[in-house]
């Protein structure tokens, strides 16, 4: 099926209870990122999704992701016969978290089901949280592509072959615009300590090359191998290679050095210099 038009920048927005992360949106796509996505461990409702689609005008809207045992099919189709009567082709359903016992068995019973509903959750519009061989298949047979996480260039490599050429990669990139090798390291060591336990991140890891050593000490080698960190010229070479691997899209996930900032001054600097 043909790729997503998604565009090369995407960005995560990290949701706020305050509801400063509407404003956040709206400032983001008039940034002219390409698409927003909200992670899933923020989606306690699915509610962030319409709400960021309706304070935003035309920019495509993911989910990173909808885990599979949170939600139920039925969920999902609701959301988009939601949004499709009022934002049509706005939201982007991006699916996984199917962590346990048969994870293909699980995420090929919850695309049955978006099949079966009326109206169907289409796959032209649907990605999957891919990272081994077997759910990337699954993600060009049964989806528009795949969102990964956690990822290397020379993953994007192997992934856009077993993807091949029709189907839409979009690759989740952490980002620090920090030149101290330290401090860009420390911001990003908890969030991917958390990664790190959790689904096939670790399997995947292993399967990149990465020590068990590497994984349980969240080496430098480890950090460097995975994150864009350093000054703009630096981070901008870094997420290149990601496109020339075969990349659609790069999503930022761009963290602060300080977790209590919202990281606005970075997304004007990495908007100046990747979108213009």
């Amino acid at each position: 099926m043909p790729r997503l038009d998604v565009g090369p920048i995407g960005v995560t927005l990290d949701v706020r209870s305050d509801g400063g992360h509407l404003d956040d949106a709206a400032m983001l796509e008039s940034l002219g990122y390409s698409t927003l996505w909200i992670l899933g461990g923020q989606l306690a409702t699915l509610d962030p999704l319409r709400d960021v689609i309706r304070v935003t005008t035309t920019v495509p809207v993911g989910s990173a992701i909808i885990p599979a045992r949170v939600y139920a099919p039925e969920d999902v189709v609701a959301l988009r016969r939601d949004l499709e009567t009022t934002d049509p082709g706005r939201l982007v359903t991006g699916l996984g978290g199917a962590h346990g016992d048969h994870p293909l068995r699980t995420m090929n019973a919850f695309l049955d089901s978006l099949d079966a509903a009326d109206p169907p959750v289409p796959a032209a519009a649907r990605v999957l949280s891919a990272l081994g061989p077997r759910m990337l298949e699954l993600s060009r047979d049964r989806a528009a592509g795949a969102v990964p996480l956690l990822v290397t260039p020379e993953f994007t490599a192997d992934a856009r072959r077993i993807l091949g050429d029709e189907a839409t990669l979009a690759v989740m990139e952490y980002v620090v615009l920090e030149s101290d090798p330290r401090l860009a390291r420390d911001t990003v060591r908890a969030p991917i300590g958390f990664l790190t336990r959790v689904g096939g991140y670790p399997k995947n890891l292993r399967r990149m090359g990465f020590t068990e050593e590497d994984i349980a000490g969240l080496s430098d080698r480890l950090i460097d191998g995975l994150v864009a960190w350093g000054d703009i010229d630096t981070v901008a070479a870094r997420l290149k290679r990601h496109l020339d691997a075969g990349a659609d899209q790069v999503v930022l996930v761009v963290r602060p050095t300080d977790p209590n900032d919202v990281p606005r001054k970075e997304w004007h600097a990495l908007a100046e210099a990747l979108i213009g």
